[in-house]
């Protein structure tokens, strides 16, 4: 999932204070499991913002929606006239929905509540650890599921380096990633697989080869979500 956060008060207000009617849109996917853009969390910094601003002498229309999925229009559609009636809409879902939705709703701002971090799993309640960093060409096939691109520091794609001491990785208190994938390969009887040199990788396939798109023919319909230009008018 993507885990994101909620940036801090003073910086949300700084974007929205221009603004009278303000909608707070929050996101119930990844960053709902992540206690950080779901309706709980939408009901929440509506109130501390209402408050804020009632203690500058300002009295602000906030109002609240949750979408299932703000990164997919159908379910941004119900909420299109309360987007209509807001002279702003503050977002809670990752940075994909940001951009999503200020790319959907003709010439209105989307401003960004959370700092979208990385992606990752809940490793005990409370704790988010990113374990994927998105690079278009998964090796985990060849490291026992353990990614080293995300996981390694230094991103080795052959260690592990000689900064690993006792499982720990040099650079802070955490585990070393090629220390974690030698153990896994032992475990499953697979570890002769690592004197196979993996080879320099490819990062045109990452975000170092610019905006990314995955076209499915076989899932595309005829109707789509309208455009900016459509929206507008």
């Amino acid at each position: 999932m993507i885990v994101g956060q909620q940036k801090p008060i003073e910086e949300i207000i700084g974007m929205i204070e221009r603004y009278q009617k303000i909608l707070v849109l929050g996101c119930g996917a990844c960053v709902t499991v992540c206690h950080a853009g779901g309706e709980k969390e939408v009901q929440t910094l509506s109130a501390a913002l209402r408050l804020a601003f009632k203690k500058q002498g300002s009295e602000k229309l906030i109002t609240e929606g949750t979408t299932i999925r703000q990164c997919e229009w159908e379910f941004c559609e119900p909420f299109v006239e309360q987007i209509k009636k807001a002279d702003c809409v503050l977002s809670l879902a990752c940075g994909v929905g940001v951009n999503f939705l200020a790319g959907r709703i003709g010439n209105k701002p989307v401003f960004p509540g959370l700092d979208t971090s990385f992606y990752g799993a809940v490793v005990e309640h409370g704790v988010f650890v990113e374990m994927c960093a998105g690079c278009g060409k998964c090796i985990l096939h060849l490291t026992g599921g353990i990614c080293p691109v995300a996981r390694c520091a230094k991103t080795i794609m052959n260690g592990p380096c000689g900064g690993c001491k006792d499982g720990k990785c040099e650079l802070g208190d955490r585990d070393c990633a090629w220390y974690l994938i030698v153990q896994r390969m032992k475990d499953l009887g697979t570890l002769e697989k690592l004197y196979d040199i993996i080879p320099p990788k490819d990062w045109r396939t990452a975000r170092d080869g610019g905006q990314r798109k995955l076209v499915r023919e076989d899932l595309r319909i005829a109707a789509t979500a309208p455009t900016t230009e459509e929206q507008g008018r």
